[in-house]
Formats: C-alpha cells, structure tokens, sequence
C-alpha cells in the first residue's frame, strides 16, 4: 500500500491528549499532528525518535499534521491503525495470504455485538477475520500484543469463538509493524486476560495468523508471517 507523499521529517518532542504529537521539523518549525492511534504507543511514542508526518490537502481541516511513522531501532514502524486493515485487504485480494486466496471479501462484517474487519466467502465456506495492529516487541525479536488493556480486544477474541462455533472459520491476523520481529506472543505482563483468552480461542479452533510487514516511507506491504509462541 502507497503511504501519503510527500512525507515531511522531524523527531518527536512529545504525544499527549491521546491523539496529539508535537514534531519538531529538520526546517526547524514545531508542529502538532494527528495522532491515528488509540493505544499506548509504548516503545514507540518516545521524544526524540525520529518521524514521518504528512500534510493534509484540506484547508478546512481542523489540523494540518498527520504522523504516518516512526523510526524504532532503525525500523521504520507504521503506527497508523487506520492503515493496517487496507494492508491486510491489498494482500488478501492479491492472493498473498497462505490458505485465503479465493474468496469474496467483504470488509467490516457485524456478528453479534461486534464488528469483525472481513468476512471471507466462497461456496461452502465462510472466514471471519480480525486484524490487529501490533507495535510493540516484549523482548527483541519478539512481537507482542496489545499494548494497553484492550476490552474491545477481548470482545473480539469472543466473539470469533462463538462464530466457530456457528461454523465459521474463524482468524485472528495479527500484523506486526517491527521489523526486527522474528516471531509472535500475546503480551501477558499488560493484559492477562487477552492473554489468557487469546489461549482459550485458540483451543478452541480459532487460527492465528502473525504477519511482519515490509514498511519503508514509500509504502506498507505485506512481509513474512512469522511462528506464534503461546
């Protein structure tokens, strides 16, 4: 997936009120961007780092800034949740996720109280999956999730159970924004009951795919999936 161009360099002076971010400019000017990440940011969200932010084309947006990426132990890593659903959809309907090529996609499906990111269709067959944005590495090399306590987080992992249940094939596709990633764990220490529940589903049929993306300030795109650890 193309990223924004042209994306403008800075570092990172700080993030507050949740979806701001003052980024110093290599011009020299301090600006505010918009933040598109309702976690923690933990790791990445760190004065000084090194960052890409791009510049709205609406004049009657309320801010001009966007942060787009930022450079964590020499990764580029996109922290854009906003962005990690239309990666996945470019490699599912690319064909380039082992085992979903094939299928007709339809994006943002509700079962029961939940809105699951896609459903997958062909003839006798349905797959509900989830995505999720991971940013954080619990020790190097090791991806891990969620980076906050995640009720919604939770909610999901449920809800996928109860459609196996109703015979879906269900998934949850973790994709990993490191590069230095060589494989996949819930993040136990933050949220236990993930965690834990994330185990529970897994027993129970729900699959898991851990996926590393290949993120430069040109584009995003699907990379190596990796070995999950539980």
């Amino acid at each position: 997936m193309r990223l924004p161009a042209p994306l403008f360099p800075g570092v990172l002076r700080r993030r507050y009120q949740r979806f701001l971010a003052e980024v110093e400019l290599d011009d020299g000017r301090l600006v505010t961007a918009h933040t598109p990440n309702t976690g923690s940011m933990l790791q990445c969200a760190i004065p000084g780092h090194r960052v890409l932010i791009s510049a709205a084309d609406n004049p009657l947006r309320k801010l001009l800034w966007t942060l787009e990426l930022i450079e964590v132990a020499g990764h580029w890593v996109d922290t854009h949740t906003l962005r990690s659903n239309r990666v996945v959809e470019e490699g599912l309907r690319s064909g380039t996720v082992p085992g979903l090529a094939g299928y007709q996609i339809t994006p943002e499906y509700t079962v029961g109280a939940s809105r699951i990111d896609f459903l997958l269709e062909r003839p006798g067959e349905r797959v509900l999956v989830e995505v999720k944005n991971v940013t954080l590495c619990c020790v190097p090399g090791l991806a891990c999730f969620p980076d906050a306590v995640t009720i919604r987080g939770q909610k999901h992992l449920r809800e996928l159970l109860l459609a196996r249940s109703q015979g879906y094939r269900a998934i949850i596709f973790f994709l990993i924004q490191r590069g230095e990633a060589e494989a996949f764990t819930a993040a136990d220490a933050i949220d236990p009951v993930y965690g834990r529940l994330l185990r529970e589903v897994v027993a129970g049929g729900v699959e898991i795919l851990a996926c590393r993306t290949c993120v430069t300030p040109a584009a995003n795109h699907l990379g190596a999936f990796l070995p999950v650890r539980l």
